[in-house]
């Protein structure tokens, strides 16, 4: 699978801007004719990559179904399923929502279990109830959202998923940890982990990047340079990993609990 990691450098809460913002970085690296130019099967956006991680949820969510709707566009055009984090609005509830979203524009969708307490998020949006996997192009996909990739529990590969997505907004002052995890969960569960974040400001905090796809062994395939706005390719190869688990089956020797939701 080819995968498109797209780091940029949000502006805070003007999803017009950003969305302008992400155009040109795709069609510059799809269609731009630049020496590395990619045919994706999958772009990787960041949590919230259209308003910047917002905790006045109504706001945020106020365009959330036109950056939904940019996605079924984009996905369209490309021919590649786009994935990221949008605010949404449902009754009297917000979702912090990670949208897979198809060419032929079907959506799935994965509602963030794990709110940042440390940061309120717990306070504005609504916890989602379900562990989700997609399947797209014979490759079995985790979703996940940033402060998930803290609780290995919920992540843990049940034999069901090839590929897990991280989309986050995590700070500079945590970076450490975030190298660390993406990682962690990749060997732990032999998969690859595909880890997103932006660069830039907004009003609370600084975001450096690091970027990453990581393979079943926790040696990174691709990476963005600290603080850089842009993208990278990364090709992910299903027979390595095929090849990985026979020969070292681990998730054959894992423990087997319940989870609660």
């Amino acid at each position: 699978m080819d995968i498109l990691i797209v780091q940029p450098d949000i502006i805070w809460m003007d999803p017009t801007g950003n969305l302008r913002r992400l155009d040109g970085i795709l069609k510059r690296a799809i269609t731009g004719g630049e020496e590395n130019s990619v045919d994706p099967d999958l772009i990787v956006l960041p949590e919230m990559f259209a308003t910047g991680f917002c905790m006045d949820a109504a706001l945020a969510s106020e365009t959330g179904v036109e950056v939904m709707e940019w996605m079924r566009t984009t996905a369209g055009r490309y021919d590649a399923a786009v994935a990221g984090t949008v605010a949404v609005g449902e009754g009297e509830h917000y979702y912090n929502r990670f949208c897979f979203i198809l060419p032929d524009g079907s959506t799935n969708f994965y509602d963030k279990r794990h709110l940042f307490t440390f940061g309120g998020e717990n306070t504005v949006y609504t916890p989602g109830k379900e562990r989700v996997t997609v399947e797209w192009r014979d490759w079995r996909i985790l979703l996940q959202t940033c402060y998930d990739l803290r609780f290995p529990v919920f992540s843990r590969n049940r034999g069901d998923y090839d590929l897990a997505l991280y989309c986050a907004s995590w700070p500079e002052k945590r970076i450490a940890v975030w190298d660390t995890l993406i990682r962690a969960r990749a060997i732990e569960n032999a998969a690859y982990v595909v880890g997103v974040n932006r660069v830039g400001t907004d009003p609370g905090n600084m975001y450096p990047g690091h970027s990453a796809a990581v393979d079943f062994k926790g040696v990174a395939v691709a990476e963005l340079p600290e603080g850089e706005r842009g993208c990278i390719r990364c090709r992910l190869s299903a027979e390595e990993l095929r090849r990985f688990r026979e020969k070292f089956p681990v998730l054959g020797d894992a423990d087997r609990f319940a989870m609660e939701l």
